[in-house]
Order: structure tokens, then sequence, then C-alpha cells
């Protein structure tokens, strides 16, 4: 028996098409003299520091730095059913093909289980990005040695393995030695989530520090054959400039401005240009995200579980963690169905979609800028709009939209640019004449999109039919002060696109060239940090811990935040480390560094970072111990269903279970939210008690009294932790 083992249920059944079909068994498909099963992605992950010994659930400094070499993997908890599944088959197999994504993380996730399974039989490597029947027929003809990728699975191997290192390490050192200093939450370290905290903190730090300065424009109204048009003064080397060109005296602006006021120039230079403009390629998710937090302020984390529900419960959309905005030439074919389908599910987008022409075939369709995946678009399927919830109607219609553009005509405009000689001076100015709509009647509605915006210096005002050597003359000139602006402050949109190209925040500039590189194949990657899949969840960490806080529509960094990051070396909070591990895992994937000298470089910095520590404490770490306004014992920021709170560290021996809601970082002390016991109830009315504390002269002393105070007044004393029911109170 070949047994094929892909990487989804979805791919599983395109697998089984292009072999010509399938009888579907509890959890895998018979095809003819070949199985084909799946995954649900990992199954198998790395035991954490307590799986190899129990005593490790306690963090000390005496067990650090901790390593795992050689290291183990178990069985994920809900894909044991799965998992027990694939390793049956894999004892009845004669040979296997890894039907893996063909990226590193698709690689090891097959390559793991046959390592765990002991296989040692032929294995194969199908490559399939597109779940078209042709495309898989395709590859299923040119199937590989899996052999000849095994270097792919050792880099990702290497990553994980050196995350885990990494994190748990640092976060326990750095944690328990603010811990000695008072410091009482976690301090947690991630070698994507520490750079990330560290471009927020840096921003919102330049954006404090902005000392605000002007500069001048000279901007003159003039008139010629009819044609009204503003027109800005061109600096030229004589005159005072900043680094980005601009005026920067005021009475040499205003002189220039009392110049050419009221004076006759003439048309230097006239230039006409045809342009066009190709719709905005198919959403890829973090451009998908950037797209729902713009319009709908949704966060990355919930556009990943409404896209989950859309492609799974719903089956509206293809595979939504796609880091690719490119669809396979084949996928053309599927144009009419697929638009058909948005008609039928998407009432409002019907008249769009019976607009559009199949017949186009844009720069969407590029098999070979396709990736692991695909860009994210509608499928064939048909749904009752009515019946989603508001975000998935709103996340459905943005991606459909997007595929209805592909078929549209591209936007067509003619720029005219224009120069003005008058008393020696030159000004320009610039126009765009759209000249054919195309693909932006869809995004009529969308202006702040940035995809849609024109040139910000770009007149709406037709002046085609302006001549070179024609009279235009200034009727009035003004030079206008402007202030520079500080850096503005992240918003979860901007914030995401910067995460594609932190390349530009690398201090050194060799590193900086390396994760240049390692996108240059990437659209829409300059130089990135994280992946889409996993971007989402590092700022939502860094919300959780309280390192993050929303400021309106603002990302900032907390008090707590900024304190940690200057305890920390550069490397922990630049994306240097990325790129100093992407250059060693390339050697990896080529069989030049073996995985464990990899991990024993990585063990020796962070053993010498972990000392470092331990020998000089965290430099720059403010600690900042907020007491228990009740029994004054130190408050802990936990995190809660509806976000982080601040709880006092009496809870665990029951002592105090004061609570108080969580103020840009910092308990807000004058709000506390007591919580009424689930276990201890009020003997008049029913509900749940709540542990107070009284305080007569210098004396304090616990008591029990009843959450439904005010309408019932009942109370108890405390006994040992208890209410003492044999001595009720009013």
């Amino acid at each position: 028996m070949r047994l094929f083992i892909a990487e989804k249920p979805e791919l599983a059944k395109a697998i089984v098409e292009g072999l010509g079909g399938g009888s579907r068994q509890d959890g895998y498909f018979e095809c003819g003299g070949d199985t084909v099963t799946w995954c649900f992605g990992h199954m198998l992950e790395l035991y954490e520091p307590h799986d190899y010994d129990e005593a490790l659930k306690r963090w000390s400094l005496d067990t650090l730095p901790w390593s795992c070499v050689p290291w183990k993997k178990k069985p994920i908890a809900n894909s044991k059913k799965q998992l027990r599944v694939v390793l049956d088959l894999l004892k009845k197999a004669n040979s296997v093909v890894h039907a893996g994504d063909p990226d590193e993380e698709g690689q090891l996730l097959v390559d793991e289980i046959l390592d765990y399974a002991k296989w040692s039989g032929a294995t194969q490597r199908v490559l399939i990005n597109d779940n078209n029947t042709k495309v898989v027929r395709r590859a299923l003809e040119n199937m590989q040695d899996n052999a000849a990728f095994r270097g792919l699975s050792a880099r990702a191997e290497a990553r994980s393995v050196g995350d885990l290192l990494y994190g748990v390490n640092l976060t326990r050192a750095y944690t328990l030695i603010a811990q000695q200093a008072g410091y009482q939450d976690v301090l947690s370290v991630g070698r994507v989530q520490t750079p990330i905290l560290g471009l927020v903190v840096r921003r919102d730090r330049e954006h404090e520090a902005h000392t605000k300065s002007y500069y001048y424009i000279v901007r003159g109204e003039f008139e010629c054959d009819g044609a009204l048009f503003k027109a800005a003064y061109m600096p030229t080397e004589g005159d005072d400039q900043d680094e980005k060109g601009r005026l920067t005296d005021q009475q040499q602006a205003e002189v220039i401005a009392q110049g050419v006021n009221g004076k006759q120039g003439t048309l230097a230079k006239v230039a006409h240009k045809e342009k066009r403009t190709p719709a905005p390629l198919p959403y890829n998710l973090l451009k998908l995200q950037t797209d729902a937090s713009r319009k709908f302020g949704f966060k990355p984390d919930k556009v990943k579980e409404i896209t989950q529900s859309l492609r799974e419960k719903h089956r509206l959309i293809t595979y939504n963690r796609s880091d690719c905005q490119y669809l396979s030439e084949e996928q053309h074919a599927d144009a009419p169905a697929v638009l058909d389908a948005i008609s039928q599910t998407a009432k409002v987008l019907a008249g769009a979609a019976g607009k559009a022409n199949p017949q186009i075939k844009g720069r969407a369709f590029n098999s070979s800028k396709v990736s692991a995946h695909h860009a994210i678009i509608p499928t064939e399927t048909v749904a009752d709009l009515e019946k989603l919830t508001d975000g998935e109607k709103k996340i459905y219609q943005l991606i459909a939209r997007s595929y209805i553009a592909q078929f549209f005509p591209d936007f067509e405009y003619t720029e005219t640019t224009l120069q003005v000689d008058v008393e020696g001076r030159q000004f320009r100015a610039v126009s765009n004449t759209p000249t054919a709509q195309g693909w932006k009647v869809l995004y009529r509605n969308d202006q702040d999109n940035e995809e849609v915006q024109g040139d910000d210096d770009a007149q709406e005002i037709d002046l085609r039919t302006l001549n070179q050597g024609a009279a235009a003359d200034c009727k009035s000139a003004k030079a206008e002060q402007k202030e520079t602006q500080p850096p503005k402050r992240y918003t979860m949109a901007t914030l995401l696109t910067d995460l594609t190209r932190v390349a530009k925040y690398v201090n050194d500039p060799s590193l900086r060239k390396v994760l240049q590189e390692k996108d240059k194949e990437k659209a829409g990657e300059h130089g990135g940090i994280g992946t889409p899949a996993t971007r989402d969840t590092m700022i939502e960490t860094l919300f959780k811990r309280g390192y993050l806080a929303e400021q309106g529509k603002s990302i900032v960094s907390t008090a707590m935040a900024r304190s940690f990051y200057d305890a920390l070396p550069d490397q922990a909070k630049y994306p240097d480390m990325t790129a100093i591990w992407h250059q060693q895992q390339e050697k990896i994937e080529a069989g030049e560094l073996p995985v464990e000298a990899f991990l024993d470089e990585l063990m020796q910095y962070i053993g010498e970072q972990i000392e470092s520590s331990k020998q000089d404490g965290l430099k720059g770490l403010k600690i900042d111990v907020h007491k228990c306004p009740e029994c004054s014992r130190p408050l802990a920021r936990r995190p809660g269903s509806n976000g982080p709170f601040w709880g006092c560290t009496g809870f665990k021996e029951g002592a105090c279970k004061a609570t108080f809601p969580d103020k840009k970082g910092k308990p807000d002390l004058n709000k506390s939210k007591p919580s009424p016991s689930q276990k201890h109830k009020c003997m008049s009315c029913g509900k749940g008690l709540i542990r107070r504390t009284s305080t007569r002269g210098k004396k304090k002393s616990a008591f029990w009294g009843c959450s439904g105070f005010p309408d019932c007044k009942q109370s108890y004393p405390d006994l040992k932790g208890k209410p003492n029911y044999s001595k009720p109170k009013e």
C-alpha cells in the first residue's frame, strides 16, 4: 500500500480527486492501491520542561539555563485520534508520499510524524500549492525523493526548538530576578514577541521626544487659458532647506511669494502621460487583517477567528492563513463559477459580480509567484449571507470584493505635469484626470484605502488642454507655515504593516540585508518578522501581559513595558536575532550546520545572558510594586476573560481576594472589584459572600459580607479564611 499523508483534509480530498476518486473511511480515503490520510496541521508538539522533569514546574534560578537536547515530542491533545489513524496506516504501508505544504513547516509536520513512528521505508515528496485538480495531477506526475527536502525540515526544527529554549530560559530568568526585587508579574520574552514590543516602545518615545519646528511652502494660484490651478515653489540650491528639501526661512518664503504675486509667467514645461493602475491583489492574511482593522476596528486575532469559521464551518473561502496574494493560472478557469457563487451569497455584490469580465486575466494569476498557498478568495460554495454573523459578513464581502476587482479593467488616467516660470522662480503642478474608472468603481466608499488613493500632490483638475509656452498669470501667492509632525503612534493596521518590513530597524547593516534577502521572493514582505499565522498571537500576548494598551485607535506601550525594554539587551529588543538565526538556518538547510551545533551556540548565548542578569540584576527595570489597599500585600497583574486585572497575592493563601481593574498597565485602586465566592453562600438570600477587611483603630480584621448588599445586609465573622455561619450578624 502507498500512503499519502496530506497536511490538511482539503488537500487530502484534492489528492483523491487527482488520483481518480476513492471511498471515504474513518480518517482516510481508499483509492485502489493507494490510501490518502491527513493531518490537522502540526499534530505533535515539543515537550515542555515539566514533561522531562515534574520538578521543573516550579521556576527556580538554580535550574537555569535549562536545555532539552536531544528534544522529545508528544501528541497534541486534540489531534490524538487522527494521529493514531496515521500511525496505524504507517504500519501497513509499503511506501509513503509526503504531501505537506511546500514550505518549511509543511515539510516538518509530516517528517516529524515519520520520525515519531520510526518510519524507515521509501518516501516520496509531492509539492502542491493549489487544490485545482489539474495542478494536483501535474504534481503527482512529478514527485521527488523526500530526502532532498529534509534540510527544510531541519531548518524548521531548529527554529522551533530554539524558540522554546530562548523563551523558557529568558522568561523564567528575568521574571525570577525581578521578583527578588519585589516585582510580581511575569516578564515574558520571545524572539519575535520582544522585538515587536521594541518597535512600539521606540515609536512612542520618538513621538513624545519630537521637538516641533516649522517649514514653509510657497503656493501660487495661476490662470492659463481659462484654467485655474495651484502650483508649489520648487526650492533651489541657494534656498535654506531642511533634509527633506523644504524651505525653513519664513522671511525668505514671504519674499518669494511677494515677488511672484500678480506677475505673469510662462508654462516652461508641459508633460502628459497616460497611466493605468491594476486592481489591488487579492488578500493574504496580513493584508486582510490590516484592512479589517482600518475599516471595522477588528483585532488581528478576531480576523483569523472569523476567517477560520468562514473556511471550516461555512466553506465560503479558501485557506485563510496564507501569506501569498497570487493565484495559479489554472484558477482563472474557475472565475465564472466563483463569481456566480458570490452573486448568490452576497446580494449586495451581485451587480458588481455581474459586471465582472471573467475573460480578464490580470497580474494576480501568476503561478510562479504562488508560495505554499495561494491568495485568500471565495469558493464556489453558496450560502445565505443573513445567517452569518456581522463579522463574517463583513470579512466575506471584503474578500469577495477583492476577487471581483480582478475581473474589472485597470483604472486609467492622464497625468499632467506643469512647470511655471515666473520672475525667475519655478513652480510645479501635477493633475490626474481619470479616463476610465475601471476597478475603482468598487471602492468608491473606501477612500482611506492606500491602494485607492492617488498621488497626494496631484490635483483633480483637467489640465490636458494647456500647451507649453502659454502665458500663466499668478493671481495670488502666499507662504504657508507648516509644522513638522512627530512619527505617528502605531495603530493596529500600521503595526501589522511594519512587521513585514522590520529590516529597516535592524542595527547591523549586514544583518539588515540578510533579512531583506530572506523575503526577496515573497510579495508583500520586505524583511519581515513572524508569519501571518503567528503575528496576531504575538500582539495579543503583549496586550495580555500588560505591555501594550489601546489609546483610542493608537497602540501604546505601558510604563511596565518601557521599564522592561530598558532592562533588556539590544539583541533581544531589535529584530537582529531573527536575521542571525536566518543565516544559521540557511546553513542547516544546506547540510553545513547540524541542528545541535546551532542549539549549542544558542545555549551559550542564553547562559551568558542569564549569568549577566544574575550578577548585575536587570539594570533599567523600575520596580513599581502596587500594594493591596485591603491587606498591604503586593498586587499581581493577571490575564482575565475580559482583559487583564490586578489581584492580591494573598489569594493563594486564601487570605485576601481583592481584585482591581487594569488601567494602562496599573491597578485602578479606586475601583475594587471583589468577586463573590462560588463556594460560600449567604444563608439569608443565597448569594455569594465576599471576604472583606474592616479596620478598628490600628487593628484589621476580616469578615464575610453578602454580595447582595445593600438589599441584603447579612454578614459573618471570618474563621480561618471561611465564614463562621454560627455567628451571623446584620
